[in-house]
């Protein structure tokens, strides 16, 4: 534990700071996986320039590598350029059910309840 009160004032700026940076990192993984899982290339186009811009800032406070920006701007350009121009009523919501979900739904609800898990 710190005994001077300039260290003890230093702690409370640094979880401050790792609060908020952590803040910022995240909302721009959620930026970049949104950007991802659109599958109309007007709405990629409007939203690249937001993530880039987010990745920009991020890079300029040292939150993230400017390395980790750059090849993370150039994947997402490559990804929205890709993008085929398919009408936003044409694109089809993906209904296929998870690994986990498959085999949950072949085990039926009267088994579920003999289940028994051993401790290794």
């Amino acid at each position: 534990m710190a005994h001077h009160k300039s260290a003890k004032k230093r702690i409370r700026q640094s979880a401050k700071r790792r609060l908020k940076n952590r803040y910022y990192a995240k909302t721009m993984r959620n930026a970049v996986r949104n950007l991802r899982a659109t599958k109309v290339k007007e709405e990629a186009e409007k939203m690249l320039p937001e993530v880039i811009s987010m990745t920009d800032k991020l890079v300029k406070t040292n939150i993230i590598h400017k390395n980790k920006a750059g090849n993370l701007k150039s994947k997402l350009t490559k990804f929205v350029t890709k993008l085929g121009d398919v009408p936003a009523e044409k694109v089809k919501k993906s209904t296929s059910k998870s690994f986990y979900q498959r085999q949950y739904s072949q085990i039926e609800k009267s088994e579920i309840g003999s289940l028994t898990f051993k401790n290794k």
